[in-house]
């Protein structure tokens, strides 16, 4: 019995310890201290993942800590990234979205909610025709991406999410780990970032690159879920 016990406490933690958060802002150069310009996410201690892509923790997983953050100054055309509070274990996807606040509020304050996210920045899948798949993003502790010098000036959620695939063979096996970053930019131009989605709603959960099995048949192709990719 005490074997067992062990036992169970041993998976358990294996379990935990697999999983991830995105806690980080990387930018002046430099990676910040966790959960000060990125909102600390309900799974600060547990690390666990988000499986419904109709839930409101599906936009930047809140809701139960409410937690804001202090924002970030930018300039358009700067590089910024996220960083794990480890190493992403898990294979999967990486898809980065931003929102901007409407005018005269504070982004701070904002929830990011209607159609105004669009993608900046995604890590895809390598495939070869069915013999292998590859995942660039697992085992990263660092994202960076350029933004683009077009984006217009003002207050910005920044969100992180990384898709993982090894379960995600039935719906909602797929699991979701997300954080929204804040940003403030300056200097910036008169793009017209696009296209903007509802988060959630972007996802059905059902999409072929969300729900898939990696393993058996090995996918000849992979699909990235969700818009494509604004550069301005």
């Amino acid at each position: 019995m005490f074997n067992k016990v062990l036992l169970a406490i041993f998976s358990l933690t294996t379990l935990v310890s697999a999983h991830y958060t995105f806690p980080s802002l990387i930018a002046g150069g430099s990676t910040q201290g966790q959960w000060v310009n990125v909102r600390r996410t309900n799974n600060y201690q547990s690390n666990g993942p988000v499986t419904d892509v109709s839930s409101a923790d599906f936009r930047c997983y809140n809701t139960q800590t409410a937690a804001k953050a202090t924002t970030y100054n930018v300039t358009a055309g700067s590089t910024i990234g996220i960083a794990p509070g480890g190493a992403v274990s898990h294979p999967g996807v990486l898809n980065i979205y931003m929102a901007k606040a409407p005018s005269g509020v504070d982004v701070a304050n904002w929830d990011g909610a209607g159609q105004v996210w669009f993608k900046v920045y995604q890590i895809s899948a390598v495939t070869n025709g069915g013999q292998s798949i590859t995942w660039p993003s697992n085992g990263a502790t660092s994202y960076t991406w350029k933004l683009p010098q077009s984006l217009p000036s003002g207050g910005y959620l920044v969100r992180t999410e990384h898709i993982a695939l090894h379960s995600a063979s039935g719906f909602q096996g797929a699991q979701f780990y997300i954080s929204c970053a804040q940003i403030n930019i300056s200097g910036g131009g008169s793009g017209n970032p696009g296209p903007l989605v509802s988060i959630p709603g972007v996802y059905t959960g059902r999409e072929p690159g969300i729900m898939l099995n990696i393993y058996y048949p090995i996918p000849t192709t992979y699909t990235q879920p969700g818009p494509a990719v604004w550069s301005g």
